[in-house]
This record gives structure tokens, sequence and C-alpha cells, in this order.
């Protein structure tokens, strides 16, 4: 593999990470979503990423991808809340199954992982100087 292959995996995971951000930050601003488009409550988005094992030239790549978002089959939380607009015949409100928590832990992981990339590009950058500047 290239010094430019591995800035290529780097980046690629540059790219998940941010995606992976941006659904923990759409989950934590959907935390008190009742009502949706399609109806119900909102419902927790997870990312799932896959290794790309080949890149355009048809060599080994390793790069990230993301290969879905999925949605999360957590039953809803209900709480009762009889005076609530979206409140069933017996008072009860169906909210998301999002836990706070979980989500400023993966969003957490995202930036740190984001973070840890950006370093190893900043490192290959580096390398590749070097590499010239002793060509000279």
């Amino acid at each position: 593999m290239s010094m430019f292959g591995n800035l290529e995996i780097s980046s690629s995971a540059l790219t998940a990470e941010r995606y992976r951000a941006e659904v923990a930050a759409t989950n934590l601003a959907n935390l008190e979503t009742t009502r949706t488009a399609g109806g119900g409550p909102y419902r927790r988005q997870q990312v799932v990423f896959r290794t790309a094992m080949e890149s355009a030239g048809g060599e080994a790549s390793g790069t990230v991808q993301v290969a879905e978002v999925v949605t999360d089959q957590t039953p809803p939380l209900r709480r009762y809340e009889p005076g609530h607009p979206d409140a069933d015949k017996e008072g009860y409100v169906a909210y998301p199954a999002v836990n706070p928590v979980t989500e400023m832990a993966d969003l957490m992981g995202a930036v740190r992982a984001y973070q840890l990339n950006a370093s190893a590009i900043n490192a290959g950058k580096q390398m590749i100087v070097q590499a010239l500047d002793l060509l000279r």
C-alpha cells in the first residue's frame, strides 16, 4: 500500500465518522418528537459501516464506507400524559426510545475517531513532505 493509500483510508473514515456524528445529533434532536410524517414517534437511527476492499483501480484499499442507516426497532416509551395532543385513548403518549447517554457516548466516539483520523492524515502528509525533502 502506498502512502497515498493511507491518506485515502483515513479520509474515508473522516467522512464516515462525520456521518455517524450527524446521525447521533439527529437522534438527540428528536429525543421528544412524538409525531413524524410517517406517523408515530421518531425512531432512533444507527449507522452501519463496511470496508470497501477494492478501490477504483482494482487494488486493495480498505476504505471505510457507510453501508446503511438502520432504524432501531426498540418499542417506543409510553408516558402517561392525558392532556398531550398525541395521547392515545388511555392517555399514554409514545416517545422515542432514544437514550441521551448512549447518543452522547456515540457522538463522543465519533468525534474522537474523527480526531484520530485527522491526526493520521497529518502524519501521512508530514511523511510525504519529508520524503520529498530527502529527494531534493
